[in-house]
This record gives structure tokens, sequence and C-alpha cells, in this order.
């Protein structure tokens, strides 16, 4: 947590007032889900199912790779904070190099996430590569 906050650079609005700090551009700050991202999807409701599972192997590789590049990796789970334990034994177990995890994620997809900044989202279609930069429509305020 400390090489984090070193990163960190401090930000001031309009006002001169500070804000929340942030990561240099080329830091990337990964939320990664797991169920269905990085191993098969396990719902909550048949945890036995959890410590079994095999993790992608290019889910693996990719996301260790963007850890020792330097890049904040934090899963980001509907799992509940019953089953915080046997993720982060599972986790190690298959060797994620990881930041946090956060539990509870609300169910039932169909995320819009809302934020103050940028938000950069990437829909998980069966393999984990490298990130390549694409233009797309998105849904923004009315001005």
């Amino acid at each position: 947590m400390n090489q984090q906050n070193r990163e960190l650079r401090e930000t001031y609005n309009e006002k001169g007032e500070k804000t929340s700090p942030l990561f240099p551009e080329t830091i990337k700050n990964f939320l990664i889900d797991i169920d269905g991202t990085i191993c098969d999807d396990i719902p909550n409701e048949e945890p036995e199912r959890m410590m079994s599972c095999i993790p992608y192997p290019d889910a693996l590789k990719i996301i260790n790779k963007w850890y020792k590049e330097g890049h904040i990796i934090t899963f980001f789970t509907s799992r509940t904070e019953e089953h915080r334990a046997l993720t982060e034994d599972w986790l190690e177990r298959h060797h994620f190099n990881y930041h946090s995890l956060l539990v509870g994620k609300p169910r039932g997809g169909n995320y819009h996430w809302i934020d103050n900044h940028i938000v950069k989202a990437t829909r998980f279609k069966g393999k984990f590569t490298d990130l390549v930069v694409r233009t797309h429509e998105i849904e923004v305020f009315k001005p």
C-alpha cells in the first residue's frame, strides 16, 4: 500500500481546493471481476465449487504481467464477505498477484458506473490479452 501512496499525485479543483489524488496516467487501476472473468462463473449459492475451479491461464498470465508493470490490481466480486477467506486462499493458491479484494459487488449485471473520474470498461468475452485502444459509442450525461 505504501508504494501506491507514493505514486498518487495531489489534485485541486478550480477553486484551489484539494481533491482526491490520482495515479499518473501510466498507472491503470484495474477492477477485475472473478467469476466468469478469471475462472468459470460460480454462483454464491454453490461455494463448494469455488475452491476447485481452475483459473483461465491467459487471465493469470496477463493480470500478473499488469501487476509486474506497476498497475494496481483489485478483484471486485459479487462473492460475499462470507466467501472472502476462501477467495483469498484460491487467489493465493493459483499465484494471482493483486493489491486488494472487494467483495459484495451488486449482482445482476447490466452495470452502469457513474464516477467523477474517468472510467474505462472492457467487457470480458472469453480471452485475456493485452488491451488495445478502440473508439466506441458511449452514454454520457446531457450537457
